[in-house]
């Protein structure tokens, strides 16, 4: 099969087309007929070598954290699935991912695929989706009408979270430049910020949470916008974690989990229409170079995909 890897760390130059054998399936794990994968920041970090504390992984390693497809084989402990069942999830980021044409992956790290749509957007749910899911939820405890703040609204993990906490109740601001605001309105954001021309932090008071995913100076200056105990979460190094405790706040950073029952609820939400991925391009999965240059200027709307088959 044809695989997407890398056999040192570096710039996209360092991705090659390797031709390798099929993975065999252990037996808590199935073989996923890949038909579609999709970019994200962890991928390129990865291949620079930028992550090796959090993702340590043996090289020559296949990138991809991202995945929809059908299943071929399943292991001889695994229930719940059967071969030819539509799946999607996001692979173990420590091991082989999905620039490629099979993947194994443990069978309890999956989900079946939302039905209303294919495998190339499917593809694009996961990672971002599951990111931001957790963020407002799990450790933003965000809850109908309060008032959440989401950085980069319009990138991968920005339009799920404006997506999903509109569907909450919330009320929806998003940062993003000037190109964006019409879109993100329509998506479901209350408010718009061009973080290009308007500073957010002299605009903004009495907010519940903060999404973040920019870090840095955006991070902290998010601080200065929570009422008393709301929250930053970020999905970087919480960096001023001392100047939150100062100020009576919460500022917790997290990695996203491949959680079933949280794949479920979110192609739930898809297949009733409250839900829809955003891909901003489609790409031939030996395009991955070219896809993850594109990512790491950060301009894309919602997701690139890496189309398989």
């Amino acid at each position: 099969m044809k695989a997407i890897r890398i056999h040192e760390h570096g710039g996209p130059e360092v991705l090659s087309i390797d031709e390798i054998p099929v993975p065999q399936p252990a037996a808590d794990e199935v073989l996923i007929k890949v038909h579609a994968t999709s970019v994200n920041p962890v991928d390129w970090k990865i291949r620079e070598g930028l992550r090796k504390e959090k993702f340590p992984s043996k090289l020559p390693l296949t990138l991809g954290w991202d995945v929809s497809g059908t299943i071929e084989e399943i292991g001889n402990k695994v229930s719940g699935f059967r071969k030819g069942d539509e799946v999607y999830g996001r692979p173990d980021p420590t091991k082989n991912g999905a620039y490629a044409e099979y993947i194994v992956v443990k069978s309890n790290i999956i989900g079946f695929k939302p039905s209303s749509i294919g495998h190339t957007e499917a593809a694009a749910v996961p990672l971002a989706g599951l990111t931001a899911w957790q963020g407002l939820f799990d450790h933003g405890l965000l809850k109908a009408e309060q008032k959440v703040l989401i950085h980069a609204a319009a990138g991968g993990v920005g339009t799920y979270a404006v997506q999903f906490a509109k569907w909450k109740g919330a009320h929806v601001i998003g940062t993003a430049s000037s190109a964006n605001i019409d879109f993100l309105k329509r998506l479901g954001a209350d408010e718009v910020i061009d973080y290009k021309m308007e500073d957010f932090e002299s605009i903004l008071s009495d907010v519940d949470l903060v999404l973040d995913t920019i870090g840095g100076d955006t991070q902290l200056k998010s601080l200065n916008i929570l009422k008393e105990g709301g929250r930053v979460i970020t999905t970087l190094m919480p960096e001023f974690t001392a100047e939150a405790k100062a100020k009576k706040l919460h500022l917790t950073g997290f990695m996203a989990q491949s959680i079933p029952a949280q794949l479920a609820e979110i192609a739930a939400l898809i297949d009733s229409g409250k839900v829809k991925p955003i891909i901003d391009k489609v790409l031939p999965f030996t395009s991955a170079r070219q896809a993850q240059t594109e990512s790491e200027q950060g301009h894309t709307r919602g997701k690139i995909v890496l189309q398989v088959i």
